[in-house]
């Protein structure tokens, strides 16, 4: 009798490994479809899986979101829903729901559960990102840049944030916050269709750092970052005189990381500011800038330089794309006063 009830709990632990082990299979199947875009294959394969696995958290969250992209949003709320209400709901389970509310314009649900979920995750920047950029929707434009600024505080690391809140101050009368704000999101996020836009920006922002005679007019000089550096900038801006190009950029921010480390950096480390200290000590600096705004400004132009400077430039591209650019947490300065 013994022996017969070891063999039947041999057979049911060896049965729910083969039945887990295929869910697996199919799930991966169903995860290959989805980048493939074929949604009404993955749709199939994620329901199968399901029978076989029916309390597969993973499973049902991509099953909502194939149905998401394959526009079934009935089925997608219907699937998307219980997920975010369950007690384990991770963030993914609340982005889900959100493209899913976003995509049927239910702002008012949409906004209540973005509240929830900020409330059970306080630290992710992605939740702070997509609610900001829900209320952009809404042109609700003052509360969607507090919650990209609080993404960007609680995880310093995450790209979208900057993206958006750089874009905003660019558009605003801020000279200093679309600047940092877009040259972290480009080290953050190097190789996108984003990354391209923003790199425009940042050229555009420093024509526009130096148009007014009087670079502090109109900004929060009372934020001690901001005064220093509008201050550093103003002390180098003869460097500038004659134009805003890739070149005369290099000056211009060789000579401020030099003033700022001897100044302002003590106060106020910067891990972008100690990043160009550090391309600055490896010969690296000019190949990072025509990398920003060379490219920005004229690619034919930048192409020649890569030519010319094919050494200088291998050993930058080589050095970008196998190093992780990582904020530290502390180095948030938008609410620091003047002491």
């Amino acid at each position: 009798m013994k022996n017969f009830l070891i063999a039947i709990s041999l057979g049911f632990f060896i049965s729910t490994a083969i039945i887990a082990q295929d869910s697996a299979s199919t799930h991966q199947t169903a995860k290959t479809f989805i980048r493939q875009g074929d949604y009404s294959n993955a749709i199939l394969v994620l329901n199968k899986s399901l029978q076989a696995d029916p309390d597969n958290f993973e499973i049902k969250k991509d099953l909502a979101f194939a149905y998401y992209l394959h526009r079934d949003y009935v089925k997608a709320l219907e699937t998307a829903k219980p997920l975010a209400d369950a007690s384990n709901a991770d963030i993914q389970s609340y982005q889900i729901l959100g493209m899913v509310y976003k995509a049927i314009e239910e702002r008012k649900e949409c906004e209540k559960m973005y509240k929830i979920a900020i409330k059970k995750f306080p630290k992710s920047g992605v939740l702070h990102n997509e609610y900001g950029e829900m209320l952009w929707s809404k042109k609700d434009f003052a509360e969607a840049v507090k919650l990209w600024e609080r993404g960007i505080e609680v995880e310093p690391n995450y790209s979208g944030n900057y993206y958006n809140a750089a874009k905003y101050y660019y558009f605003s009368l801020d000279k200093v916050w679309g600047i940092v704000y877009g040259e972290l999101f480009v080290n953050l996020e190097s190789y996108s269709k984003r990354t391209a836009e923003i790199r425009n920006l940042l050229l555009d922002g420093y024509k526009k750092l130096f148009a007014d005679a009087d670079m502090s007019k109109n900004q929060n000089t009372k934020n001690e970052f901001v005064r220093a550096f509008l201050e550093t900038m103003k002390k180098n801006a003869s460097v500038v005189s004659s134009g805003v190009t890739p070149e005369s950029l290099v000056a211009l921010r060789t000579r401020f990381i030099l003033d700022w480390n001897t100044g302002t950096g003590n106060r106020l480390p910067y891990r972008l500011f100690d990043y160009h200290t550090q391309l600055l000590k490896a010969g690296m600096f000019d190949a990072y800038n025509q990398w920003i705004f060379g490219i920005a400004k004229d690619l034919a132009a930048f192409q020649v330089w890569t030519t010319t400077h094919t050494d200088e430039y291998n050993k930058f591209n080589t050095f970008q794309k196998n190093r992780v650019f990582k904020l530290p947490e502390g180095q948030y300065y938008q609410a620091t006063a003047v002491k």
